[in-house]
């Protein structure tokens, strides 16, 4: 049987977790805009919820 471990050069390695740490990055990025975004819409979220209620009630009776 071949013992295969350690064929991987340094090299290899280095660029695999630089690319772990490059996608863990563009996570957290995504993550922070995707808060702030929230954040700022936080006040609308419910009149968009009253609206969404108001349109499900008209339909409901027949008045859309």
């Amino acid at each position: 049987m071949l013992d295969r471990r350690g064929s991987l050069d340094v090299e290899a390695l280095l660029k695999i977790v630089l690319g772990l740490i490059a996608v863990l990055l563009v996570i957290e990025i995504i993550e922070t805009l995707l808060s702030g975004l929230a954040w700022l819409l936080g006040p609308f979220v419910l009149l968009v919820q009253l609206a969404i209620a108001v349109l499900i009630v008209l339909w409901l009776l027949d008045r859309l």
